[in-house]
């Protein structure tokens, strides 16, 4: 690997302040904001928009779609199911 080519990697602590949450790992990010961590050291912190303590897909509290609506309003729009074609795999 060549020597002064890639960024620093270093430990830094991400933190989601919507959730309260923040998790220390090993990134290039940098910050001039440090942090007191568990073990005594400081860190670098990152603060995030969104993490997996806040995001709807991971809490279970993502929206459905409503997929019952569209289907209807195909059926009525196209008159319900599809006739046999009398091809391959139909009756004749």
């Amino acid at each position: 690997m060549q020597q002064d080519k890639h960024p620093e990697y270093r430990s830094v602590v991400f933190r989601d302040r919507s959730a309260g949450y923040a998790f220390l790992t090993r990134s290039t990010a940098t910050s001039d904001q440090t942090i007191d961590w568990d073990d005594g050291e400081t860190y670098p912190v990152v603060d995030v928009e969104i993490s997996s303590e806040s995001h709807p897909f991971y809490t279970g509290k993502a929206r459905t779609v409503d997929t019952e609506g569209r289907i209807s309003r195909f059926e009525r729009r196209y008159g319900g199911a599809a006739p046999d074609s009398g091809g391959p795999g139909g009756a004749a």
